[in-house]
Formats: structure tokens, C-alpha cells, sequence
């Protein structure tokens, strides 16, 4: 080997060791702050995806606050690109939602016959509310609350895009609220297999476990005789939704039977139960009976 070799080599060494030092000590420095896994950035990760079911395939959090908790139980002001702003202002709730491309949401695909479904629950589980609101032109939604009593509430838009990334993919953001006043709270019922409405009688059957999937029977009659002639609501014969005593996590319960339409439902239902979390869960049945909407609450234990 020639001198002239040997030194060209030498030459060669010190710069690559030179590049490996500069690359070593970039990365050093992107991983400040961070999380040390190759330098990826999860303070600042990009917007989660949703997948087709609705959970939030990115695994970003968010709680009350939009924040922190589990993007998939409802509670996150923001997910999938998709966030949920509003205003309450005395009984009526404005709010509107920004798509990905950060304009204002104006295309919504219909679920359950309507482009949004919009829930009101006060931080003790009373006051429920379900409303179909109207959307101006702008993409402006305007939800008429009735008499919210003060207290803390929590506000949802469950809807389908109808444009953006997300488009097709069922989504719930929610926002805090607070109505002023003194706010008396009302205890929680305890756990129960059954309830009354405006005189049917409602019973719920199953054993549903956190996290895993199951289902839930609903049997609805009238003075001892099973109920018949359910009208369609929202293209089913009844609607379920269920919140979560201490947190307000939210869940939607689907009936297991196809859309349906003229009368002739009941008297059981079934429902395809899949609650994320053991504890209470504050259920509330929605059926038409004779052009009258009825809604049955009741307590349901859910083991871990």
C-alpha cells in the first residue's frame, strides 16, 4: 500500500467520523422534549385517523377538557382532524365544526336519518337531552336546550362527514359547558333491571362486561301486556345511548335489528352492547308509542 493510499484513507475515515458525529448530535437535540423512540415527537404527533369502526386509530387522548382520556369514549373536543366548537348562550347551544383542511365543516352524511345528533347531560347524570339541531348555511349548528338546570354539563355531536379524511367514519366530539346558578345535585339511582315511562314499563336483560362485546335485551310493556305497535324513531324502533357515572364517557348503543318502517316493533329489542369502561352507566331509552316520544332511564352495573 502505497503512502499516498494510505493517507487518502485516513482523509476518508475522519470525514465520515466527522458526518457520524454531526447526524449523532442532531438527533440528540430532536429528542429533547421528546419521548426517545428514534426521535419521534409525540407532544406533537400529526392528527389521529379514525378508522372505520370510530375508534381513534392514532391512539391520541383526550379528556374533559379535550385534553387528556380516551379519544374513543366521546369525550375529546378533537380527533381525526375533526374538532367541535361552541358557545352556550342561555338555553341554546351554537357551535360549529372544522374539518382537516381547517374550514368549517358544511357536508354531513346522514346517520340514523340526521346529520347530527347532539346530546346534553349535567355532570350528575340528570338533565338528559337528544336533539336535532339546525344547520345554517355557514355550517353553523343552533341546539335549543330545554331549561338546562345550573350545574355542569357536557355537550356531544355525534355525526358522519361527509367530506374531508374522514368522511363516512362516525364521529362524537363533546365540549364542557357550565350553566350558572346554584346547582343542586341529584344522586344517581342505583342499579336496576328495570324502570317506568310515562306508564310502560321497560326491563333490561344481559350482562354486559367492560370492553368486550355483548347484548342487551329490552323488553317494553303497559299495564302487564307486552308492547306491540313501537313506531319507527331515527329509522329503528328504539334508541339507546349510555353515559358513565365520574367521567360522562359516552357510548351509543346500536340495535342488532335492520332499519325499520310503519308500526309493529316491540315488544323486545335488541342491542349490540359494547361499554369500554366497568362501573355505572347511566342508560336512556328513547321509543315512540302513538306520535309521542317516550324516554326510560335507568342504572346499569358493568363488571371489569
Amino acid at each position: 500500500m502505497t503512502r499516498t493510499t494510505t493517507t487518502r484513507r485516513r482523509a476518508l475515515l475522519a470525514a465520515a467520523a466527522a458526518t457520524l458525529s454531526l447526524v449523532l448530535a442532531a438527533c440528540g437535540s430532536d429528542m429533547d422534549g421528546k419521548d426517545g423512540m428514534g426521535g419521534m415527537d409525540h407532544a406533537a404527533s400529526p392528527a389521529a385517523t379514525a378508522s372505520p369502526g370510530g375508534h381513534d386509530m392514532a391512539g391520541t387522548s383526550h379528556g374533559p377538557d379535550g385534553t387528556d382520556g380516551d379519544a374513543a369514549d366521546g369525550l375529546a373536543a378533537e380527533r381525526g382532524g375533526y374538532r367541535l366548537d361552541g358557545a352556550l348562550s342561555g338555553n341554546e347551544y351554537r357551535f360549529t365544526v372544522t374539518g382537516p383542511d381547517g374550514g368549517v365543516l358544511t357536508s354531513y352524511r346522514p346517520e340514523q336519518t340526521e346529520e347530527m345528533h347532539f346530546y346534553a347531560i349535567r355532570s350528575d347524570l340528570s338533565g338528559f337531552q337528544h336533539l336535532h339541531p339546525v344547520r345554517a348555511a355557514d355550517g353553523t349548528w343552533t341546539a335549543p336546550l330545554a331549561d338546562p338546570a345550573p350545574g355542569d354539563w357536557r355537550l356531544y355531536a355525534s355525526f358522519v362527514p361527509g367530506a374531508g379524511s374522514g368522511a363516512g367514519t362516525g364521529l362524537v366530539l363533546s365540549r364542557a359547558a357550565t350553566v350558572p346558578g346554584a346547582a343542586t345535585p341529584v344522586p344517581l339511582p342505583p342499579a336496576a333491571t328495570g324502570t317506568t315511562a310515562d306508564g310502560y314499563a321497560v326491563t333490561v336483560a344481559g350482562t354486559p362486561r367492560a370492553g368486550a362485546a355483548g347484548e342487551l335485551t329490552v323488553t317494553v310493556s303497559k299495564d302487564g301486556q307486552p308492547v306491540t305497535d313501537l313506531q319507527p324513531y331515527l329509522g329503528t324502533y328504539a334508541h339507546l345511548t349510555a353515559f358513565h357515572a365520574g367521567d360522562l364517557a359516552f357510548a351509543h348503543l346500536h340495535p342488532e335489528a335492520a332499519a325499520v318502517e310503519g308500526e309493529g316493533g316491540g315488544p323486545e329489542l335488541a342491542f349490540h352492547a359494547e361499554l369500554p369502561k366497568p362501573g355505572d352507566w347511566r342508560l336512556f331509552l328513547q321509543f315512540r308509542t302513538g306520535g309521542t316520544l317516550h324516554t326510560a332511564a335507568l342504572t346499569l352495573d358493568v363488571a371489569a
